[in-house]
């Protein structure tokens, strides 16, 4: 505890594209616009502003 955040929303990262998906993008044929959340977070550290994004998210 003391070491995590928690958000009222749900946040969801995508997984890897697959073959076909890929393939699709690089194409054009179709975009991707599945969620795809990420935290950032600045804090002060020492008297220094620190920059820790892309956090990982924890499902629980």
């Amino acid at each position: 505890m003391g070491n995590e955040l928690v958000f009222e929303a749900r946040l969801t990262q995508e997984g890897r594209l697959g073959f076909w998906r890929w393939l699709s993008l690089f194409l054009g044929v179709a975009g991707t616009y599945r969620q795809n959340d990420s935290v950032d977070v600045v804090y002060d550290a020492g008297g220094r502003r620190v920059v820790a994004s892309g956090l990982p998210l924890n499902p629980d």
